[in-house]
């Protein structure tokens, strides 16, 4: 929170300070994620109020976090936001490789407040295709950027389902790609698919496999992300717990 603030409070003196918006928008995509969604999902099952209350506070930091990275494109790529809005796929073609941070903190940060807001927000479950078209110029430009993080993304992009252009196989793909890149010692490319694919068929042994397997990993293995390993393995020990 403090960084949340320290930022917030120097973009009123650089407003178009271009890296500062990414990092204050993925600064408060981590924190609503990582922190608020989980203790949500902790709470839901014995304290429905409370959950709704730290969900909603969520979607309202993923919201956010998603309008400091919305300057930060308008700034790069001016009239971007219109262009999204009409043909996502060609919306960013003259981004390049410095870019990726800001193209993947823009997907992330939507797609956080899109999961979050879910059925109750159609006005945000619409832009799929947006969070898609951004994530996939990411990874075209640099596909191994910050460990596999963009094909994390893309498992659940592709988890979606055929009317929004998703696919398992694809899904699938990305995985296998994300352990690859970070030789195993990351949980997340595991939840994705197991509250992604193995979720949304319902299939219980692939994603108490999934979740066991995330959980089977050894924070200490990789100091440098030590944190987002023990937050990811909390919320798999929550979802195992309520398996039922």
């Amino acid at each position: 929170p403090f960084s949340l603030l320290l930022n917030e409070s120097l973009l009123t003196s650089v407003p178009k300070h271009e890296r500062l918006l990414t990092a204050t928008c993925g600064q408060y995509t981590q924190y609503s994620v990582g922190f608020l969604q989980v203790d949500a999902e902790a709470a839901q099952f014995d304290d429905y109020e409370r959950s709704t209350h730290l969900s909603g506070r969520a979607l309202r930091l993923a919201l956010r976090g998603r309008g400091y990275c919305w300057r930060a494109l308008e700034i790069r790529f001016p009239g971007v936001s219109s262009r999204l809005i009409a043909d996502p796929a060609t919306a960013v073609p003259q981004a390049r490789k410095e870019h990726v941070p800001l193209l993947y903190w823009s997907a992330a940060s939507l797609g956080s407040a899109v999961s979050l807001g879910g059925l109750d927000r159609p006005d945000l479950l619409i832009n799929w295709p947006v969070i898609r078209a951004l994530a996939e110029r990411a990874l075209a430009l640099d596909p191994a950027w910050n460990r596999g993080a963009l094909h994390e993304l893309m498992i659940t992009v592709e988890s979606q389902g055929e009317a929004l252009g998703g696919s398992e196989e694809r899904a699938r793909a990305h995985f296998a790609r994300a352990v690859e890149i970070q030789k195993g010692l990351s949980p997340g490319p595991y939840m994705s698919l197991a509250l992604g694919i193995a979720k949304g068929k319902q299939d219980r042994a692939e994603f108490e496999k999934l979740l066991q397997q995330a959980l089977a990993i050894d924070p200490d293995a990789d100091p440098d992300n030590r944190l987002i390993t023990l937050i990811t393995q909390r919320r798999a020990r929550i979802l195992l717990a309520h398996i039922d």
